[in-house]
């Protein structure tokens, strides 16, 4: 007998409701390694990324988490819930905030909630959603929010 296989997978653009919260698990410990590899990789050369004594200078008494990293793990937390497989493209981001910063050692979680979905006009078979991202650390601080829109694949024939 042939075992049943389930294969991972996004939401087809049926699936999504409007209003309805996804929350993304388990979260992201985010470790100095990862702030500097990605400010490094990306040529950022802001100091309070990468020069401790510096950081310590300033209001926030510490390095930072590059907010760049910590958007491109707030949408990366979503991907195996939401867009895994069934994604076509990002469409655009927009009203990206960072209320509060991250840092090293800080935990993100992710949710999400659908704001928009509607038909494209002119690609069959998709359609574009509306995603509200907000991110936020072990406190339940908010450290980011962003609204995403994607194109997503309707469910196959």
């Amino acid at each position: 007998m042939t075992a049943r296989k389930i294969v991972q997978r996004g939401l087809w653009f049926e699936e999504y409701e409007t209003g309805v919260v996804y929350a993304h698990r388990p979260g992201r410990t985010v470790t100095e390694a990862d702030n500097v590899l990605f400010t490094t990789l990306t040529m950022n050369t802001q100091a309070l990324h990468l020069d401790a004594a510096f950081a310590a200078e300033t209001q926030f008494g510490e390095r930072l988490v590059n907010s760049m990293f910590t958007l491109s793990t707030l949408v990366g937390l979503s991907v195996a819930q939401l867009t895994q497989g069934t994604i076509v493209a990002n469409l655009g981001f927009s009203e990206i905030t960072f209320p509060k910063p991250l840092f090293h050692g800080d935990t993100l979680y992710a949710e999400t909630v659908v704001t928009d979905l509607r038909e494209s006009r002119s690609r069959p078979g998709e359609g574009i959603v509306t995603f509200e991202h907000t991110g936020r650390n072990q406190h339940s601080d908010v450290v980011a929010t962003a609204v995403r829109k994607t194109l997503v694949r309707k469910r196959p024939a």
